[in-house]
């Protein structure tokens, strides 16, 4: 770098120190300017956070590729400035106003608060930490013009993030994402001090409060089951150091469960998360206290919410008490809509929404239903599009594979915890029958045929990945490759002569590349489910074989 170009980092570093209301990053800067270090300031002060999945994202720090008080500040600015210009009566619907437990997101929430009040701007502000879809469910409720979640969701302890929901209930999606990124560009460091507030405060409550709003949401997904419960069932919880719990027990209760049993050293808010090594979900390993639990209580299955409560795990008892099978999230999706799907027959004009990169059972279980079956990219924010299109259609379900999952009419955002009371009712119906999850996942087999999906991410370099991108296939797996589309500029799928599919797409969020394949085998007449399995991941393993090592770096 030329002595110029270091000289108007150092020069961005100072202007952004006397624009920072936060005094410990101010520290953090003055550190940064001591040390001189090239590297460093370009890392901080050389770029800055971009809106991704609904907003921003990133580790804390100082700077605007951190997550702080500034950032926060100018980010805020800019949606005000955005919704005032866009939504109509905005400053008197006001800004729904939430955060997580973690590290930064009280101080970060009030951030928020000022600077939309500052900017004449009304705020619903819930006083405690609370789970995202309570907060998405506001913005609805009370006819808001936006809403502003502080949470990361399962990301490591060290990061936080905003999270952004238009007045239509579903998170932002451009062309808006790019006029509030202009907008934040706009604000620069414009923006009020925080004693210039202009507008009032609604205050909302908490998880157990009795705000309307509150009671609203909790009599909504009660209101999801079969009355009363079909069968009594004995579950087991986790909120992996998150901030479902309190809701979850309330939904719980309000849905007739009062045999529930929680993780006890994972029950409250914890911004370390100091259980579990990353607080994920997804990862097996997140859940190992949870299965504990549930054995060590004869659960009837196992349900772990995301830090956040967005995202919602199942794990089952396998066959003979030999231990807990963990559904996949696609799994989970086709369990929730072999439920729905019969609890809406007759229903007309029902709408099921998957991603490209979820599995293609729930395409063929809508053909078989009659039911308008469409795939988006990935993200609720894409997920929810197709409903908003046709409202006259009766949404049923929106998932996708990563654990997130949306149920019912006008709702445009994932809800663990809606989507856990919805599971319950499906299990406890199956019960009554003698029956459990994986019996509707057999019937789904032999219906449909067996579903298998192998999905993974390698580390890898922009030049291979587009190198595999740019490169044309005509086997994988030693299986010819038949067809070949783009559904996202980002993603590419291979369909292979057995009816194996292989999609392939970057990370938003760090330099590797996922990749999702699936084999589907039909099932014999003798109707082993097992060996059709088998059969299908037998095919699947030199597939993903040459998947990792045509995309991998090593």
């Amino acid at each position: 770098m030329s002595g110029e170009a270091f000289d108007e980092l150092v020069a961005a570093a100072q202007r952004w120190r006397a624009a920072d209301p936060d005094p410990a990053t101010r520290a953090e800067i003055d550190g940064v300017l001591a040390r001189r270090d090239e590297a460093e300031l370009r890392e901080l002060f050389g770029a800055g956070l971009e809106f991704g999945t609904a907003g921003i994202r990133g580790p804390l720090g100082p700077g605007p590729n951190r997550m702080n008080r500034a950032v926060v500040r100018r980010t805020t600015a800019g949606i005000a400035r955005h919704l005032l210009e866009a939504v109509p009566d905005a400053a008197s619907r006001g800004v729904v106003v939430a955060r997580d437990a973690r590290h930064g997101s009280s101080a970060f929430e009030q951030e928020a608060v000022a600077t939309l009040t500052a900017h004449g701007v009304r705020v619903h502000r819930f006083d405690e930490p609370v789970p995202t879809p309570l907060a998405v469910a506001a913005v609805t409720a009370l006819g808001a013009a936006a809403g502003v979640v502080v949470t990361a969701s399962h990301n490591p302890p060290g990061d936080n993030g905003m999270k952004v929901v238009w007045c239509d209930g579903a998170q932002i999606a451009p062309p808006v994402d790019a006029a509030i990124a202009q907008a934040v560009e706009a604000a620069g460091d414009a923006v009020p001090p925080a004693d210039t507030a202009a507008a009032p405060v609604e205050d909302l409550g908490g998880a157990t409060g009795d705000h309307r709003v509150v009671r609203g949401y909790v009599d909504r997904c009660a209101s999801m089951v079969t009355v009363p419960p079909p069968c009594r069932l004995r579950v087991a919880t986790t909120a992996l150091h998150g901030v479902a719990g309190d809701l979850l027990d309330r939904v719980l209760a309000a849905a007739g469960h009062d045999d529930v049993h929680t993780v006890a050293s994972q029950r409250r808010p914890d911004p370390d998360f100091p259980t579990v090594a990353v607080p994920n979900p997804e990862d097996p390993a997140a859940l190992a206290e949870l299965r504990s639990l549930a054995a060590r209580v004869g659960a009837d299955v196992a349900l772990a919410n995301d830090p956040d409560g967005d995202r919602l795990a199942v794990a089952v008892p396998e066959a003979a008490g030999t231990g807990w099978r963990i559904l996949t999230g696609d799994e989970v999706g086709a369990v929730l809509l072999a439920h729905l799907l019969e609890r809406t027959a007759g229903v007309p004009d029902r709408l099921v929404v998957t991603t490209v990169v979820s599995s293609r059972l729930a395409g063929r279980m809508c053909a078989a239903a009659g039911v308008h079956f469409r795939e988006t990219a990935t993200g609720f924010k894409w997920l929810c599009r197709p409903g908003l299109e046709h409202p006259g259609w009766h949404q049923v379900l929106l998932y996708e594979e990563a654990l997130g999952y949306a149920v019912g009419p006008g709702v445009r955002d994932k809800d663990g915890i809606a989507a856990a009371v919805v599971l319950l009712d499906a299990l406890g119906h199956q019960q009554t029958l003698g029956r459990g999850l994986p019996d509707v996942l057999d019937d789904l087999a032999r219906a449909h045929g067996a579903f298998v999906t192998s999905n993974g991410s390698v580390r890898t370099s922009r030049e291979r990945l587009d190198a595999a991108f740019a490169a044309p296939r005509t086997s994988l797996g030693g299986r010819r490759v038949v067809d070949a589309d783009r559904p996202a500029a980002d993603v590419l799928r291979w369909f292979l002569d057995d009816d194996t599919r292989v999609v392939v797409r970057p990370s938003g969020t760090e330099p590797k590349v996922k990749y999702y394949c699936e084999a589907v085998e039909q099932v014999g007449r003798d109707g082993d489910v097992a060996a059709a399995r088998q059969a299908a991941a037998a095919r699947l393993e030199p597939v993903v074989a040459e998947v990792q090592g045509l995309l991998g770096d090593g």
